[in-house]
């Protein structure tokens, strides 16, 4: 097509005057409906784009239309049907936004626009949406009594009945306050005029002696592994609410509660390392003292002639979530190791003679431990997906090929999960509904390389040679009870090492990183089990000497339902 030699600017006056010209030259009805439809699309697009009210893939919609549904058979074409397919779309997406605008312009402000129109857009209906007074398992009950009325009392209103009790009324009302408060104790002095003695009046029953309670400590591990809340940042707010508290402070009373956990963190490590299912993955991570290093190990390296040193200089945090029996075990380790490494190492503690654990991770080598005949190893099946769902926009028809038969699956799983079913009855009912499907798909990516239909250098040929070659650990929950399909709840556990690094970007110290990795690994893990993981790092501070003598009781999971869980 032709470039136009110079920009042209048209008013809503010149455009409805150029429409007008149009209808009554000599050109045959359906052209000039063609070009009136051009001059009001050209206009709906710069009002959407100078309001900047329209998103890349809408404008894109709006011009070329959506992606044509492509044909069950690869042998059927779908090019003959993308031209009406595009023409309808765009008019019916203008022709939605022309009574959309018109509507919100014409309608009075106080007349009904129609069902649709009057649905409350966002928020909650009324009644719905709220928590009731049971949520709220942690509020300090207060007992608000009649100041004149009692029960078997005459009614004030007719004088005729008494009173009886109901089930009391409930209200609740939610007040603000500093993450760690501070109570300001006055001890009253007293000195003998005679000898000088001087008596201090003791502290209320129940206070500690130390600044620092187990609880504001509790708070302080979970606020930063948790929340990911960095300690400057906590520092400000303190000293805006009237409690400062240094985050050099805040550093010495976390480490404290994490002298009380590792124990716990070695005995989880025990546990986990005679799991049944074990998922893993890492992602990047910063430590100061690492990283200085490195630089030490870039000059080193340059000094002798070498672009890059040869010892390694990456560092990463692993996340392992086991399944142990009904438990589910979460652990972090932050170092230079890799997540096949450090799965590596776990695999050490375990007991001889058990049968091999399922290992569910992506395809990266990174992930390999030294011998994998020890495992038996699954692929993450949503990363293939993921593979051809980034290219659809390119390859529309063979990446929909993929992507309903890998829906087909995740959907037959789900329908396994609604139903409870056995892992045996899992693989039964995968095998009946789900194999078919794949068998058709391995077909049909063969028949593109092998047909030469796809360049096998191509970002598509790549995607096909990466199922091709993991085929086995991709479908393996085809052949062994229990095998997951995808990675997902390592992906989800790593989010809480990720939400720390966003905030506060590094750790200063390989100490530090091993204490985080060990209360994160905690906190986690309590999530995972339901329990309060503010309540637990309490009774790790309180109960030291009983954790250290017997740190299987006191896992989470065992913590639940133990006469230490309040």
């Amino acid at each position: 097509m032709k470039k136009p030699v110079d920009h042209l600017t048209l008013n809503a006056a010149d455009g409805e005057a150029l429409i007008a010209r149009v209808h009554r030259s000599n050109l045959p009805r359906a052209d000039a409906e063609t070009v009136e439809w051009v001059i009001r699309m050209y206009f709906h697009v710069v009002f959407a784009l100078q309001e900047a009210n329209i998103s890349t893939k809408r404008l894109r919609s709006l011009l070329f239309g959506k992606h044509p549904a492509p044909s069950p058979l690869p042998q059927e074409s779908f090019a003959p049907s993308q031209a009406d397919g595009d023409e309808a779309s765009v008019n019916a997406l203008l022709e939605a936004d022309v009574e959309t605008d018109v509507t919100a312009h014409q309608a009075p402000p106080g007349e009904s626009q129609g069902p649709e129109r009057a649905k409350a857009q966002g928020g909650h209906r009324p009644g719905t949406g709220r928590l009731g007074a049971v949520a709220y398992a942690g509020a300090t009950r207060v007992e608000c009594r009649h100041e004149e009325l009692s029960v078997g009392q005459r009614c004030p209103v007719c004088g005729q009945g008494n009173l009886y009790a109901l089930p009391a009324g409930v209200e609740i009302r939610i007040d603000g306050n500093a993450l760690l408060s501070a109570i300001h104790y006055e001890l009253e002095k007293l000195r003998c005029s005679a000898c000088g003695e001087i008596f201090t009046a003791g502290l209320p029953e129940g206070v500690g002696d130390e600044k620092y309670s187990a609880q504001a400590r509790a708070v302080l591990a979970v606020s930063r592994y948790y929340l990911g809340v960095p300690g400057y940042r906590l520092q400000g707010y303190q000293a805006m609410l009237g409690v400062p508290v240094p985050d050099a402070t805040q550093w010495d009373e976390i480490e404290v509660v994490g002298d009380c956990a590792y124990k716990v963190f070695a005995q989880m490590e025990r546990e986990a390392a005679q799991g049944e299912l074990i998922f893993q993955d890492d992602t990047a991570v910063r430590i100061l003292a690492l990283i200085k290093e490195n630089s030490e190990l870039f000059a080193q390296a340059q000094a002798q002639g070498l672009a890059t040193p040869k010892a390694r200089t990456g560092m990463h945090t692993t996340a392992l979530a086991v399944q142990v029996g009904e438990h589910t075990a979460i652990l972090y380790y932050s170092s230079r190791r890799h997540a096949g490494e450090n799965l590596q190492g776990l695999l050490d503690k375990r007991e001889a003679g058990l049968e091999k654990p399922l290992a569910m991770s992506d395809a990266l080598s990174s992930n390999e431990v030294a011998d994998e005949s020890l495992l038996m190893r699954c692929h993450c099946l949503a990363h293939g997906r993921r593979k051809c769902s980034d290219l659809e926009a390119v390859f529309p028809y063979e990446c929909r090929m993929v992507l309903e038969v890998i829906s087909q699956v995740f959907d037959h799983d789900e329908q396994a999960r609604k139903e409870q079913l056995s892992p045996e009855a899992r693989l039964a009912y995968h095998q009946a509904q789900s194999q078919p499907l794949l068998d058709g798909l391995k077909c049909w990516l063969d028949q593109q390389i092998d047909a030469h239909l796809v360049e096998p250098n191509s970002a598509l040929g790549k995607a096909i040679a990466y199922m091709q070659s993991h085929w086995e650990t991709l479908t393996r929950f085809l052949s062994v009870p229990g095998a997951p399909l995808d990675n997902n709840l390592a992906e989800r556990a790593l989010k809480l090492f990720i939400r720390q690094r966003k905030n506060s970007l590094f750790y200063k110290s390989t100490q530090s990183a091993y204490i985080a990795s060990v209360l994160t690994s905690l906190i986690a893990t309590c999530l995972y089990a339901g329990v309060n993981a503010v309540e637990y790092l309490v009774a790790l501070q309180e109960h030291r000497g009983e954790v250290f003598a017997d740190p299987a009781a006191w896992l989470p999971w065992a913590y639940a339902s133990s006469r230490a869980s309040p």
